[in-house]
């Protein structure tokens, strides 16, 4: 335990973190975005102790591994939902009312865009396109799509998540 009783052990295991290490020796500036994918794939997302770990290892400065993970948006810095719930804002959808969607999941799951419901059931993001016009407006749950969303369906959508 360190000063004031919290303890200074990590949050998450580091082995998964020293494998992907191991995996990708050496380890160098150009291979960051492959570290941190192998990283992501592990964890299901960016544990700061994990990152911290690598970093420490390999030599690499912290500030830049963060850097990357945080200017690219495929990389997580927290823990997504088990369900991962897509509202289209593309023109289409937008036009036929996906802002006003979005704004219902927000209320229905009480989140905002981006975070995850206190349960962990679901995380919820806004992209900026489907590619699925003809179903305008849609939201996805994982990789099944509703198309035609309204906020007054969103319940019976997701009921069969819970």
């Amino acid at each position: 335990m360190s000063a004031g009783g919290v303890s200074s052990a990590p949050a998450v295991p580091l082995e998964p973190a020293l494998k992907v290490i191991e995996e990708l020796s050496p380890v160098s500036e150009g291979s960051i975005i492959p570290l941190l994918q192998k990283l992501q794939d592990a964890y299901g997302y960016l544990p700061k102790d994990a990152v911290l770990e690598v970093a420490r290892r390999t030599g690499l400065p912290a500030s830049r591994v963060f850097g990357v993970a945080t200017f690219y948006a495929q990389f997580r810095l927290k823990p997504s939902g088990r369900h991962t719930i897509r509202v289209c804002r593309g023109t289409a959808c937008h036009v036929r009312g996906s802002k006003e969607l979005a704004e219902a999941l927000m209320r229905h799951l009480k989140v905002e865009e981006g975070e995850t419901s206190d349960d962990g059931r679901f995380t919820l993001e806004t992209v900026a396109c489907l590619g699925t016009c003809f179903l305008a407006p849609v939201m996805m749950v994982d990789s099944d799509y509703y198309g035609g969303m309204t906020p007054a369906r969103i319940g019976e959508a997701l009921d069969k998540y819970r």
